[in-house]
């Protein structure tokens, strides 16, 4: 199979403009400092990613038959980037939406974004795109205005066309012969706005969907490209256990086998069909012998761990007012350990070619894999390609690089066949990096009045960025021979955080103390999970905020509407409470309850608010949930559609992770291996209805959104369930057991 065409080829192919491309080294992690909007240009700055890769041509391609492609760094995980960068492409370069085609994260082809990470796309790859279209549109109407002989402010840009006020007209395909897009990109590139756009603000039908649809190949798991082999690893009986010896000979002559591979304690086997892969597998297994990890602290009593475990210890915030007045009131909230849990096990495919090495991966960092790649196959990086492709069920940083990597040196074993490698559902469940734990200690001091006069956190956590950047960031680099050491994790700095991310409240406390306290040593493997720290943050901060209301025998809105004075934040809770009718709801039934949770995620990004009710089984400890009211604040919609989608897949997966998710461990280490000892939300347990409502800014830049709605949600379901139950849980996931225990107590 060969690699997609290269950006050379395809504008050879058709028959356009021959351009240069410009990338910028690799980024790390994600940028947080990016200005938000399409336009935004404070100071002369160029907006989003075009500050960091300016040429025109990094960006958009036109051909000589008039039609456009445009490139993003991004990935397409699910969340309908991919329509919202085309819809704003589409509106900014004036052109027919079927001329314009988006081509997503390529090592080979696009620009470098870093990663697909932090709910940034927009405000990083969107800004960057508009802002390109718009300054490439303007740029064919002064080459119209020339060949017209007319003033360029008189000409209009439609449909791929510049228009005269005579009707004379130029179509791009016109007008592209001679160009050269080879330029940087200026400031202040004049955009389509306001009641000028056709496309941005419209409800889109998501591009992605029809083929997931009617089955059609959507996924990277779907991939069969001619000449296919399939592989599979062996992974440790327990992690950090190395590879004694083991018999190849016996695998070796299996009937479909084609190559055991063994690096080190990296072990894998490719084979002409999946089930002798499979098979393979199984039989190595029996042959494999593992010498014993070193002793790591047990991950059951990781809490107590977490407490007394080293770690570096930051203020993140500090404030002072008044002296503050009032009972003191102290609180404890914790998280378990919880995993992606994807649908579709982690899966890549590679190919080595004349000395190309080519890799399909559902990673949410092409260039940032691209370059672990190459060191763990000790090739130059100019030999090493990565080409995004959509995984079922990714998003955070899950077995989707290390797959990548997995495949990558089987390839090199096996040149000139294009080979397909998918993890087993055990080997995603036990190596995985997880969601790390947490602990969350609040205090406050509540005045007579029923104001807070004082706060303090304190946060606990282990690493919420592992991603690769090098070798021994990926499973294969920790298991070949010599192994590649572990780059030392880090804590993610604010504004975005990531164990403290959303720990500072958005709330107006005079005074105010918060401390992260980050442990860098991990029981088991932690990584970025979707929200990183924000999920269980807003989660505990929320319910302590409800603690209080209750204590000073305020309703929980108003409480909160009482310390919040940004005018976005006020609009986005009144918008929920009013939409779900929470000053006349009545409780339905004898456990019944209702719950709110608000956040601005990351303090920087989208606004939203979550009301909702459930019921409650005492005998079964059950949660029924029931109707679900969001209101968010997304900054400026470009498709008010997928800003729904997003909310409330984020709903239904922290329904999940608050309710059922929490990693089982045994002696030997984590235990949950499959669905049965991993249980998630199932249909049954799905809200009873969700509603979102969207508080939309026109004109206002783009603010993420895909990680918005996890925290409200869990803290309303937990806020809910505290007024069903009449009693408090403060331990995720809030499970029937613990449920029916508190109830008992």
């Amino acid at each position: 199979m060969s690699a997609d065409l290269s950006r050379r080829s395809l504008l050879k192919a058709g028959g356009g403009l021959t351009l240069f491309f410009a990338l910028r080294p690799g980024s790390g992690l994600a940028r947080d400092d990016a200005p938000g909007g399409e336009g935004a240009a404070a100071g002369g700055r160029l907006p989003g990613s075009l500050a960091d890769t300016p040429r025109l041509d990094s960006w958009i391609s036109l051909h000589a038959d008039g039609t456009a492609t445009v490139f993003t760094g991004k990935a397409e995980l699910g969340q309908g980037i991919r329509t919202a960068l085309w819809q704003i492409a589409v509106e900014q370069l004036c052109i027919k939406p079927a001329d314009l085609t988006l081509r997503t994260a390529d090592t080979g082809t696009t620009p470098d974004e870093g990663f697909t990470a932090g709910s940034q796309s927009l405000s990083e790859s969107g800004a960057a795109i508009g802002h390109a279209a718009a300054e490439v549109r303007a740029i064919l109407v002064s080459r119209a205005a020339g060949r017209l002989g007319a003033e360029a402010g008189t000409l209009t840009a439609e449909n791929g066309a510049i228009r005269a006020p005579d009707g004379r007209s130029l179509s791009y395909a016109a007008l592209v012969e001679g160009l050269d897009l080879a330029v940087n990109a200026t400031p202040g590139a004049r955009l389509v706005s306001g009641a000028e756009r056709r496309f941005v603000g419209q409800p889109t039908p998501r591009l992605d969907i029809p083929a997931k649809l009617t089955g059609r190949e959507a996924y990277l798991q779907d991939m069969r490209p001619e000449g296919l082999v399939h592989a599979r690893v062996v992974r440790p009986p327990v992690q950090g256990a190395r590879l004694r010896e083991v018999a190849l000979g016996e695998v070796e002559a299996l009937p479909g086998v084609l190559k055991v591979v063994r690096n080190g304690s990296f072990l894998g086997v490719i084979a002409e069909t999946e089930w002798g892969a499979i098979e393979a597998r199984r039989k190595l297994i029996g042959l494999a012998q593992w010498d014993a990890p070193p002793a790591r602290p047990a991950p059951g009593a990781v809490h107590e761990w977490l407490r007394q475990a080293p770690a570096e210890t930051n203020v993140i915030a500090e404030t002072a007012g008044l002296p503050p007045e009032g009972e003191r009131i102290a609180a404890t909230y914790r998280r378990a350990y919880q995993m992606h849990g994807s649908i579709g096990p982690s899966c890549a495919l590679a190919e080595f070619r004349d000395g190309q090495l080519t890799v399909w991966s559902h990673t949410q960092g092409v260039f940032p894999d691209r370059d672990a790649i190459a060191e763990l196959t000790r090739l130059p990086q100019s030999q090493v390609r990565v080409i995004h492709a959509e995984g079922a069920g990714c998003y955070g940083h899950n077995g989707a690089d290390d797959a990548a990597a997995d495949a990558a040196l089987l390839a090199l074993a096996l040149p000139g066949r294009p080979v397909r490698l998918q993890w087993m559902r055990e080997d995603e469940h036990g190596f995985e990096p997880y969601g790390s734990a947490m602990i969350s200690q609040h205090a406050a001091r509540l005045s007579r009045e029923g104001r807070i006069t004082e706060w303090s956190t304190d946060v606990w956590s282990m690493p919420h960025s592992t991603r690769p950047g090098t070798a021994g960031n990926l499973l294969a680099g920790q298991l070949v021979e010599p192994p590649f050491e572990m780059e030392a994790p880090r804590p993610i700095p604010q504004p975005a955080g990531g164990g403290d991310r959303n720990a500072i409240p958005g709330y107006d406390f005079p005074n105010l103390s918060v401390r992260n306290h980050f442990v860098a040593e991990m029981p088991v493997r932690v990584s970025a999970l979707r929200s990183l720290g924000a999920y269980h943050n807003v989660f505990a901060l929320e319910s302590f905020l409800d603690e209080l209301a209750l204590r000073a025998g305020v309703d929980p809105v108003a409480f909160r509407l009482a310390h919040l004075s940004d005018p976005r934040a006020r609009a986005v809770v009144e918008a929920a409470a009013k939409r779900f009718g929470w000053d006349s709801w009545t409780p339905r039934g004898g456990m019944s309850g209702r719950g709110f949770g608000y956040a601005r995620y990351k303090n920087l990004a989208a606004y939203c608010a979550v009301a909702l009710e459930l019921g409650l089984d005492r005998d079964t400890g059950r949660v029924r949930l029931g109707r679900v009211v969001a209101a968010c604040d997304s900054g400026e919609a470009v498709n008010p559609d997928g800003i729904r989608n997003q909310i409330e897949g984020g709903i239904v997966q922290a329904a999940s992770w608050t309710l059922f998710e929490e990693v089982a461990f045994d002696a030997a280490g984590p235990a949950s291996r499959d669905w049965g000892t991993y249980p998630i939300l199932r249909f049954a347990d799905v809200p009873a209805s969700i509603e979102v409502h969207l508080v939309d800014r026109v004109g206002e830049p783009f603010l993420g959104t895909g990680e918005a709605a996890q925290g409200p949600m869990a803290a309303a379901i937990g806020n809910a369930l505290a007024q069903a139950a009449g009693v408090r849980l403060r331990d995720l996931p809030l499970r029937p057991d613990r449920i029916t225990a508190a109830l008992g107590a």
